[in-house]
């Protein structure tokens, strides 16, 4: 009797742990393609309504009216935001404290009363990432269009974004035949826990490494790519279809998932965006590496980087497309200078337009 006892409860134990990575129903399902081609979206309601509390956009700082007087001939050593006026400036810096440092405010990133002072490594990061922030805005409108970032997109409210990624050194080697892991052969979390390379992002977010793995001759020749590199394509895909909490058919056709024409615009979006995130981790993270302390770097000595998730956090527009840089322009372009205006109201003035 004990021993069919622990049988039936052995069973239920198994029987729950291989329906714990099934997706529990109700789900809802949409259609965004022809029939019969698998061209849908699964949404889990449960993890709908948990990503919309977590994407609830702040309230904008009250705009600012009227001229003022540069801030960087009010304030010593402003580098980055010299076209602001006084009064933008300091909505900036509010809003900002309250993106990225509500509970330490300013000395977050100041040193005491010296504003003007560098020598936290926090105020020298910040400034390289409102220079990132502008840039997105002003050079990326086909990732990120009209809608736009700001700190907050990425930071929600923590010093350091929830989503960002250092360089796997994998797991600790094994003994024996497995001691070679060839770089996978492990539950990757960048790939969905699956046994796929756990480097998803170095080759394609930090190299520039084709992503491409399907022939496009009908001759081997055509294609130089191996199994392993067409395997680190699939770990990106993963991360980014879990990033962007979508179906791999969100911008692929499941009929033939390397044609761009039979593709869905999202896959436009998504390739620049990749473009972008490596732009930003190479020209920007990266030459801030000797600027962190040791203990924000990543095991390898490696500085924290962006991904699809530091963004998207699970959602495939951020924030559910909520157009925050709208409410910040001064985020979004570069004011130019009086002297750069009076001297193009001069030319047009001499050309009569």
């Amino acid at each position: 009797m004990n021993y069919a006892k622990h049988v039936i409860t052995a069973g239920v134990a198994a029987t729950a742990l291989l329906l714990a990575g099934c997706e529990r129903p109700p789900v809802d399902v949409q259609q965004v393609g022809f029939r019969g081609t698998g061209m849908e979206q699964v949404y889990n309601p449960r993890t709908v309504e948990k990503l919309r509390a977590a994407n609830v956009v702040p309230a904008a700082q009250p705009a600012t009216e009227g001229d003022a007087p540069l801030a960087k001939d009010i304030y010593q050593n402003i580098q980055v935001l010299t076209d602001l006026n006084i009064a933008e400036f300091t909505r900036l810096m509010l809003a900002m404290t309250e993106w990225v440092a509500p509970e330490q405010g300013c000395t977050y990133c100041h040193a005491g009363e010296d504003l003007a002072d560098d020598s936290m490594y926090t105020k020298v990061v910040s400034r390289k990432m409102l220079a990132m922030t502008r840039n997105i805005n002003m050079n990326w409108t086909q990732h990120v269009a009209q809608t736009g970032v700001t700190c907050y997109t990425c930071h929600r409210g923590k010093n350091v974004p929830e989503n960002v990624w250092f360089i796997d050194p994998g797991p600790r080697p094994m003994r024996g035949l497995a001691a070679d892991r060839a770089g996978q052969n492990a539950p990757a979390p960048a790939a969905g826990l699956t046994s796929l390379p756990w480097e998803a992002f170095k080759p394609f977010l930090l190299e520039n490494e084709p992503i491409r793995s399907v022939s496009s001759t009908a001759l081997p020749a055509g294609n130089t790519r191996n199994i392993m590199q067409t395997e680190h394509s699939y770990s990106l895909m993963i991360h980014m279809s879990e990033g962007l909490g979508v179906n791999c058919t969100f911008c692929h056709n499941s009929r033939s998932f390397s044609v761009w024409e039979a593709s869905t615009p999202q896959r436009v979006t998504a390739w620049h965006g990749i473009q972008m995130a490596r732009n930003l981790n190479v020209d920007y993270l990266l030459p801030l590496t000797e600027t962190f302390p040791a203990n924000r770097l990543g095991p390898t000595g490696d500085v924290a980087k962006i991904n699809c998730s530091t963004c998207h956090q699970g959602v495939n527009k951020p924030l559910y497309g909520a157009p925050m840089a709208q409410d910040y322009p001064e985020l979004t372009r570069i004011k130019p200078a009086a002297a750069e205006v009076d001297a193009a109201g001069a030319a047009d003035t001499a050309t009569g337009t």
